[in-house]
Order: structure tokens, then sequence, then C-alpha cells
């Protein structure tokens, strides 16, 4: 597994599913992490109610790690995702 590396934001890939319910922000976040190479890092954006438990199910259920949760404003949760 690589490490990820947190410093270099400039570029690194957002997935913004605000707007979207379940199950959709899962699959937009799957569809667009397809193929991606391990470590790589996602910022993932969602407002979902449900998005966190169904982010958390996802990562435990395919390794990925969530480095960083921060809540913003209108409800929006944005995750730094280090995927395996």
């Amino acid at each position: 597994m690589r490490a990820c590396d947190l410093t270099d934001q400039s570029t690194t890939p957002q997935i913004d599913a605000v707007g979207l319910r379940c199950p959709l922000p899962i699959l937009r976040f799957k569809k667009r992490t397809q193929g991606l190479p391990s470590g790589t890092q996602i910022e993932f954006m969602t407002d979902d109610p449900s998005g966190r438990r169904d982010l958390q199910t996802l990562c435990k259920l395919t390794g990925h790690r969530i480095e960083r949760i921060r809540e913003e404003d209108a409800g929006v949760i944005r995750y730094r995702i280090c995927l395996a």
C-alpha cells in the first residue's frame, strides 16, 4: 500500500456529489475513482445525510482510508480519502 502525501493539494482530484441523495454520491465516487492507482488522494464533497455512514462502509469494504473530514457551509462535508 502506498502512503498518501497530504501536502500536494493542487493535483488532488475532486468529486462533487453535493445535491445528490443516496445511493448516488457513493455511485459517483466509485465511478470516478475506478482505475485510479493506490495511494491516490481524493477530495469528496457531499451533503447527503447518510453520506458519512455510506462512505465509511465503502472504505471498510475497499480498504480506502478517510484521512480528513471537514464540515463546510450549507451542510456540505468534505472528505480527504486515500485510495487502497
